[in-house]
């Protein structure tokens, strides 16, 4: 056998080794403190219709094509996106949503990779304001794993949510 084909038979191991390493799941958490009582910052979540004021990927494509389903905020409510590759095509859907407290969502990615992840809003009144924490969990496909070599998917997707959060902030405290 020549060195090179050994060398690369080692190396093709040594990656198929490390990226079998990688976590079957991953979770990405960021918080913001608000000037509001949970209350205010609620409906701006709950509502599908309203997350264009403060998305950060509504930004990304401003020209998405955008689609309502279900009743008008709440349990049910979804909304399927058609962008560009920043943001790809998928769809959202409220699973859970209780006042004041916590919105939870399914998110359903169709490119430009498949996936279903879960977000989750809290509303964790504190002093006269409100923490809100915005995480998002998941299985890391064999794709996210190679990604995850070569990209540090948290700091990627905490870096939008901290966007989307100082957004949210904004509009909350500015209609407050």
């Amino acid at each position: 056998m020549s060195p090179v084909l050994l060398a690369l038979i080692v190396i093709a191991i040594l990656l198929v080794v490390i990226i079998a390493g990688q976590p079957d799941v991953f979770a990405v958490t960021r918080s913001a403190q608000f000037s509001a009582p949970p209350e205010k910052i609620f409906p701006h979540v709950n509502d599908l219709h309203l997350w264009n004021e403060w998305s950060p990927w509504a930004k990304l494509d401003p020209n998405a094509k955008i689609a309502f389903d279900g009743p008008a905020s709440g349990t049910g409510t979804s909304m399927k996106w058609e962008g560009n590759h920043k943001i790809g095509v998928g769809k959202m859907t409220i699973t859970e949503s209780r006042p004041n407290c916590v919105i939870r969502l399914r998110l359903d990615f169709e490119k430009p990779m498949q996936a279903t992840n879960t977000a989750e809003f809290d509303f964790i009144p504190e002093g006269n304001g409100t923490v809100v924490r915005w995480s998002m969990a998941g299985k890391n496909s064999p794709m996210g794993r190679i990604m995850g070599l070569f990209m540090n998917c948290e700091k990627m997707i905490g870096c939008q949510y901290d966007k989307g959060l100082a957004n949210l902030k904004a509009v909350v405290e500015r209609t407050s």
